[in-house]
């Protein structure tokens, strides 16, 4: 999510029924955002080079390792985002804040929005700014754009710099967007199935320990200490669920 999408999000939303969010609203949202994003981009690069060659995207000889070094660097920068969920309130109240914003994505919505997203962010900001403007310019640009007004989405910014310095790196280094489309991609996936698990919409029981049970995540596996960060952002989430349905019966 960046620019336009922090700016919607910081907007009030379309009301649905009973005053509450509308669901999906900044799904369909992004699914437009980012399908202008990737247009614009391949008229720029298409533009700039007369064409749009097959090898921007992949080297048919040495796709794999591309691939590995993208999921190389995702896993790097998932590793990064943790340490920081851990350490910092800002991270998990802007955790909270998406969460809240997406509603309960399922499984499909989740892949769909990370593949466009990935896929047409490095289009642009790697395959179309950083080949007219230059490696430093476009991270530069890519981290104006994620960040935002308060501490929460300053610390987004940054680090979207770092990870926007790694992309751009990676696509200095192998001449081709497949390394940096991989990375982005698993990045959003794993980061967005997180975020979709920790909204009430995605769970019918709220809190989920009376049921027995434990933290309601269905994302991959993680160490207890993000463990306890996951349950403290799904539980500010769903206090703030608890309020609005609250004040919609008042």
């Amino acid at each position: 999510m960046i620019a336009a999408l922090l700016l919607a999000a910081a907007a009030e939303p379309p009301p649905g029924p009973g005053g509450g969010f509308r669901p999906g609203w900044l799904y369909r949202l992004a699914w437009i955002f980012y399908l202008l994003l990737a247009v614009a981009g391949a008229l720029w690069i298409g533009m700039r080079a007369g064409s749009i060659p097959p090898e921007l995207f992949v080297r048919p000889s040495v796709w794999w390792q591309d691939a590995g070094l993208g999921a190389g660097a995702a896993a790097l920068l998932l590793a990064g985002w943790e340490l920081l969920r851990r350490r910092a309130p800002a991270a998990r109240r802007l955790e909270r804040d998406l969460a809240e914003l997406l509603g309960g994505l399922d499984r499909v919505q989740v892949a769909a929005l990370a593949l466009l997203s990935g896929f047409a962010e490095e289009l642009f900001f790697r395959g179309a700014v950083q080949s007219a403007w230059g490696w430093l310019p476009a991270t530069l640009l890519f981290a104006v754009l994620h960040g935002g007004p308060g501490p929460a989405y300053r610390l987004w910014g940054l680090f979207a710099l770092a990870a926007g310095a790694a992309l751009g790196g990676l696509m200095e280094w192998r001449g081709a967007l497949l390394a940096p489309v991989t990375a982005h991609v698993l990045v959003n996936w794993i980061n967005l199935s997180r975020l979709a698990a920790m909204t009430p919409a995605a769970h019918p029981s709220i809190g989920g320990a009376a049921d027995g049970g434990g933290p309601l995540l269905d994302s991959p596996p993680v160490s207890r200490a993000a463990g306890e960060a996951d349950r403290q952002v799904q539980g500010e989430v769903e206090e703030r669920h608890r309020g609005r349905s609250d004040d919609e019966r008042q």
